[in-house]
Parts: structure tokens; C-alpha cells; sequence
């Protein structure tokens, strides 16, 4: 009997997605999320850091810096102009490469431009660097979706990217504290600001605990070919085995790949099949990114704009952010029991009438309040988003579509940057949040008349 290059990958998939939900398939989820974190430490970063750069003497304010822009924007366009070469150009080599393989390699290649960035004289050297460490946050986010969703049984795929979130936001109120208590000191005659960026570059030491005990995606083994590894990375899951093998002398194999691998083309994804979807979840992107990066890389600034003192916006913020882990902890009730896009609808209406509301106020305890109300909206939209868009595509184009789709909000969000500046210097706290009130409402209009329904689903049916 002839078995199919179809049957064998099948089979691998409907048992992924009948592994009952132990420690396991959640260890998977955990190791992959711990990597992550440090990304997240150094791409939050950017909002908690630039006001000490300023108070430093290092970035210089309003049409002083860089192309008549102030230095505080130019880093936040430097951070996603990085992302977004990234992401479009560098997240196919995961499809190529491999999940596990491209997620060490970025996560190092992260490392060293950030411990460069440390070491740096000039905001012009902290912007040129900040764009090269971008670019290793790009790819290693996009893989992360990809190897989430594909290892994660559709029963509990929302619930694998709410705690994926959840642990990659700890680094959050990190890295806010860091900034907070570090920025007006220089231990041992460091600048603090030095001390903060160092702190994200221990992330190198992780990479290598990380990897030993990460395997590959059995779905993207399958899908090259290589079935044995697959198989028995599936079967040790099924087993309940936690010690769950990479290398080594391969079983007998159940199974045989009789085709090679087809080639992964990203136009694929303007095919009448998935063309829909891709054009959804670019204007989705573009929206989604100056909602949720407009109030996370400028919530100090914005603090600030109502009328409170870089220390003491520094600490609220701290406090705001303290939230960012907390929120996906609490979307997992719901996470797999509402459907995606709906989630996605209700977080940007939340957004966009908290932020507003957020621009009115000036008392420390509302502010807060409110703050940490958007935090908690922006997590459910985050991890809900992330869940979605990693859905709608096949295995085999999976990382390059997504890297493309989610390009464009690192795209918009270089521009969004230098329009809140300008909006934040022109009409305060209040116009920067109604720009934010109308990106969330192209969200809603976008997913609500374009999305489709997603929850539950295996992947291959989604996308077949």
C-alpha cells in the first residue's frame, strides 16, 4: 500500500490537536515564551528609557535630533523600522529553516546589537544600533507565533497565547522598574540608562538553556519531509514525556515522506484563497499597532503631558505596567470560550474609550486607573490578534504571511511615532488619543466585516 505525502502529515496534526492538556505541551509553551521575554524587555523598552535619555543630556527635545525630529521619536522610528525590515524579510527563513533554529539565531543576533547599544557615545549610535536590534526582535516574535500556534491543540490555542503573553510581559514592569530606579543613578560610574540596556542582554545566557530542550515544530517537520523526527517528537508528547528529545539516533520509523517538501512562496498568500484575509490583516496591522504602541511607547510622555515630573511619570508608569502580565492571566478564562475576532472588537472599543477618557484626567490615581485599564484592553487585543493572524495561513507559509501582514504595523508605527510627537507637542494628551480612538475604530471595521471566525479550528482546516 502506497501511503500519500498528504495522510502522514494529517495524522500528525488531528494527534497534536488531540493531546490532552498537560504539562508537556504547556512546558513547550513556556520555554518558548521565556525567549521571548527578553525580546519584549527590549522592544517595551523604548518607552521607559527615553525620557532619562532626555533628563541625561543624551537625546535633545523637539526639531533638535536627528532630520529636524526629537531623538525620542527618531528611537521609536529606529526600534520599528527594525522590526519591520524584520519581519518582511527576514520571518521566511523560519519556513525555510526551521521554528527552533531561526528563533536561537535571532535571539542572539538581538543580544549583541543590544549590548552594542550599550556601549554607545551618540543618539545617533544608539539609533543606528536600535535599528539593527530591531531587526533580531522582527524575526524572533513572528517565529514565536508560528511555533505557538503549531504545537499548541486547537481546544487550547487561545490559551497558549494568553499565557505566552503573559510570561513575555513580565518583562514589562522589569524593565519599568529598572528604568525607574536606574535612570537617575550611574552605579560604579555607569549611567543608568547603560545598567538598563545591559540587564536586557542577559538574555544571551538563556539562549543556550532555551534551545538544548526546545524541539523543532512537528508540524513543520512534517511538512519538509521529515516525518520520523516528527513522529517522535509527537509520540514523547503523547507519552506525557517532559524531557522531550532534539537530537539523538532516530527510532525505527512509523512512517515515510514520499515527496519532497513543496517550495514556500509568500504570494501565496494574495491567492484567491487567502487574498481576503491577507488584505484584512494589513489594514488590521496598520490600525492595531498606533493603538496599542501609541499609548505603550509613550505612556511616561503622555503622563508627563499632564503635567506630572519625568520621576514621577516614570512611576506611575511603572505601576501601569505592572498590569501587562496580568492582563493575559485573566483573558484565559475566556480565551478559547469566545471567539477570536470578537475578543479582537471588544479590546480596540476599550482602547479607544479609556484612552479617551485617559486625556481628560490628571490625577495620579485615575490616571493610573485608567492606564492600567488600556494595559488591560491593549493585552486582550495583543494576545487575541497574535492567536488570529497565526490561523489563517498554512503551515508552510505560515512564518513568511505573517511576517508580512504584521510588518505593516511595524511600518505604521514608524510613522504613528513622529505624528504623536507632533500631535503631542501641538494638542497635548488629548489629540494623541483621539488619532489612537480612530485607529481602534478601522480595527473593529476591519476584523468585524472581513475577519473570519477562528476558534476551535485545527489549523489545516482553516487554511484548507
Amino acid at each position: 500500500m502506497t501511503v500519500t505525502s498528504v495522510t502522514p502529515e494529517a495524522d500528525l496534526a488531528a494527534r497534536l490537536d488531540n493531546l490532552p492538556g498537560g504539562w508537556p505541551v504547556w512546558r513547550l509553551i513556556v520555554l518558548v515564551s521565556l525567549g521571548g521575554c527578553f525580546e519584549f524587555y527590549d522592544l517595551m523598552m523604548t518607552a521607559y528609557i527615553s525620557p532619562g535619555l532626555v533628563q541625561a543630556g543624551v537625546f535633545r527635545g523637539a526639531g533638535a535630533g536627528l532630520f529636524g525630529q526629537s531623538d525620542q521619536a527618531m528611537f521609536a522610528a529606529a526600534t520599528f523600522a527594525g522590526l519591520f525590515i524584520g519581519t518582511v524579510a527576514f520571518s521566511r527563513l523560519a519556513d525555510r529553516f526551521g521554528r527552533r533554529r531561526v528563533f536561537t539565531a535571532s535571539l542572539i543576533w538581538y543580544a549583541l546589537a543590544t549590548l552594542a547599544m550599550a556601549f554607545s557615545a551618540t543618539a545617533v549610535q544608539l539609533h543606528a544600533w536600535r535599528l539593527v536590534s530591531g531587526i533580531g526582535i522582527g524575526v524572533e516574535l513572528v517565529t514565536i507565533d508560528a511555533y505557538v500556534s503549531e504545537v499548541a491543540p486547537a481546544r487550547l490555542r487561545g490559551r497558549a497565547f494568553a499565557l505566552n503573553q503573559a510570561i513575555q510581559f513580565t518583562a514589562v514592569p522589569i524593565v519599568a522598574l529598572a528604568c525607574w530606579r536606574l535612570l537617575p543613578l550611574a552605579p560604579l560610574g555607569v549611567a543608568g540608562w547603560r545598567w538598563v540596556m545591559l540587564l536586557g542582554v542577559s538574555g544571551a545566557v538563556a539562549v543556550w538553556f532555551i534551545r538544548a530542550r526546545l524541539p523543532e515544530s512537528p508540524r513543520w517537520l512534517a511538512r519538509q519531509g521529515r516525518l520520523v523526527e516528527a513522529e517522535r517528537i509527537v509520540r514523547d508528547m503523547e507519552a506525557g514525556r517532559t524531557g522531550l528529545r532534539v537530537s539523538g539516533p532516530a527510532p525505527a520509523p512509523v512512517m515515510q515522506p514520499t515527496a519532497v517538501a513543496d517550495r514556500n512562496r509568500l504570494g501565496e498568500a494574495f491567492s484567491p484563497r487567502y487574498r481576503r484575509r491577507t488584505i484584512m490583516l494589513i489594514i488590521f496591522n496598520i490600525a492595531q499597532a498606533i493603538g496599542f504602541y501609541g499609548f505603550g511607547n509613550w505612556a511616561p510622555s503622555l503622563i508627563a503631558a499632564r503635567g506630572h515630573s519625568v520621576t514621577h511619570s516614570l512611576g506611575y508608569a511603572f505601576t501601569i505596567a505592572t498590569a501587562y502580565p496580568l492582563g493575559p492571566l485573566l483573558c484565559l478564562a475566556v480565551a478559547d470560550r469566545l471567539e477570536r475576532k470578537t475578543q479582537i472588537i471588544i479590546a480596540a472599543i476599550c482602547t479607544a474609550a479609556l484612552g479617551l477618557t485617559f486625556a481628560t484626567q490628571s490625577a495620579p490615581a485615575i490616571l493610573i486607573a485608567l492606564g492600567v485599564g488600556v494595559t488591560l484592553s491593549n493585552n486582550l487585543l495583543s494576545y487575541a490578534y497574535h492567536a488570529y493572524q497565526a490561523e489563517l495561513y498554512p503551515t508552510r507559509i505560515r512564518s513568511a504571511a505573517v511576517g508580512f501582514v504584521y510588518a505593516w504595523s511595524r511600518l505604521a508605527t514608524v510613522f504613528s511615532s513622529f505624528i504623536i510627537a507632533a500631535l503631542l507637542g501641538a494638542f497635548g494628551a488629548p489629540g494623541v488619543f483621539v488619532f489612537i480612538a480612530a485607529a481602534m475604530m478601522v480595527v473593529v471595521l476591519s476584523v468585524g466585516l472581513m475577519g473570519p471566525r477562528s476558534s476551535g479550528q485545527s489549523l489545516e482546516t482553516l487554511s484548507d
